[in-house]
């Protein structure tokens, strides 16, 4: 059995940066074999639940701007599987989630540079799921439920996003932490480790600083997707969590 996590991928320079959380990506990469992965990632946005269905190579998607030419030149060859991604939908289709297929997307920055930092190889059959930031969180938590059976097939769900995903309120030249960032991601962890979801359903509301820390849903989302994917009887536990540019968040998750 394999259980789901959550891995913020923050900048697209995650997949060339030396420091504590991406040694940790490594390291808990190696420890992994997956038969498969399913990513829902931040950058794939879709109103339906739509699901990459390719058995070759997938083309790269450099979804960013202003970055070093190196990461424009990086490639990740993984390819798709198109038996994965149909059980997907009939396991979707089991839940009353209504979803669809593509054959021509590329993996976007989301997925292919935390996956080139955990399995560097790129010999692991990857599936793409998109993410709906106008859900309620309730059906966030529903569309992970619908696949808690992955994890005991040994195909690894994975949520990419970010806790604190504002970009207005970057520091660039900060050493520290605000304290605005770190409150938000101490609520947000205490309430994922004790699963007291009812609290995190209503995290709009209840958790500080939330409207900064989350502008935008699309990156907190891959969190309870991964989260209500979990079958495994254990507390979640964080395996990292670093700051930079004063606000942006790098937190992993086990669920």
């Amino acid at each position: 059995m394999i259980s789901p996590i959550f891995v913020a991928h923050g900048s697209p320079t995650i997949v060339i940066e030396d420091n504590e959380y991406t040694r940790t990506l490594k390291e808990f990469g190696k420890s992994l074999k997956p038969k498969a992965i399913v990513v829902f990632t931040a950058h794939f946005e879709e109103e339906t639940t739509t699901i990459s269905a390719i058995d070759d190579t997938y083309n790269m998607i450099y979804d960013f701007y202003g970055f070093p030419r190196e990461l424009y030149e990086m490639r990740y060859p993984a390819k798709g599987s198109v038996k994965i991604a149909l059980k997907l939908q009939d396991m979707f289709n089991k839940k009353n989630i209504k979803s669809k297929l593509n054959t021509k997307r590329g993996l976007d920055h989301g997925a292919w540079t935390i996956l080139k930092l955990m399995f560097p190889e790129a010999n692991i059959p990857v599936v793409q799921v998109s993410v709906n930031q106008g859900l309620a969180i309730e059906e966030q938590f529903k569309i992970g439920e619908a696949i808690q059976e992955l994890g005991n097939e040994d195909i690894l769900v994975v949520g990419s996003g970010s806790t604190v995903h504002n970009l207005s309120e970057l520091k660039w030249e900060a050493e520290k932490p605000e304290k605005w960032p770190v409150e938000f991601d101490d609520w947000l962890i205490d309430k994922v480790k004790s699963r007291d979801e009812k609290s995190l359903f209503q995290y709009r509301k209840l958790a500080p600083h939330a409207k900064l820390a989350v502008p935008r849903q699309e990156h907190l989302i891959p969190l309870f997707i991964a989260m209500g994917s979990s079958k495994n009887e254990e507390l979640p536990k964080v395996l990292s969590r670093i700051y930079e540019y004063g606000t942006l968040s790098y937190i992993c998750l086990q669920f």
